[in-house]
């Protein structure tokens, strides 16, 4: 197997675990997490905004996730879906992005490093494509 290939396997399951976990979450835990970013964002200009953006961000990370583990079956099954994993990835780089607007108006910078390392491997794993 060639190492791109690999590369672009391992950094499609990446992002379906991580965005299919987090949207799972959030669904089975919808008053925890809406009361964590309720109290993360009580000071920032998303405020009134949160339960919105907290379905939006749900919906956005589950696309993501759910693209990214549809290309990985299709691309083990059938030796395709290379396209349907990419867009995964670009959906996991703007789910990233949401993210890390969140952050930097939360004023959570720390957080904010976090993501940005996340969207680096979305990019450099949209590069093996």
């Amino acid at each position: 197997m060639h190492p791109d290939t690999i590369a672009r396997f391992l950094v499609t399951a990446f992002f379906a675990v991580v965005f299919l976990q987090s949207a799972v979450d959030k669904l089975l835990d919808q008053d925890g997490n809406l009361g964590y970013f309720g109290d993360h964002f009580k000071n920032s200009p998303l405020a009134p905004f949160v339960p919105t953006l907290f379905w939006v961000l749900t919906c956005i990370e589950l696309t993501a996730g759910s693209l990214c583990a549809l290309g990985l079956l299709l691309f083990s099954y059938t030796g395709r879906g290379l396209g349907v994993a990419a867009l995964g990835i670009a959906m996991s780089g703007f789910a990233l992005l949401c993210l890390l607007v969140g952050q930097r108006l939360a004023k959570d910078y720390a957080g904010a490093a976090v993501v940005a390392a996340y969207f680096a491997v979305a990019l450099i794993g949209l590069g093996f494509f």
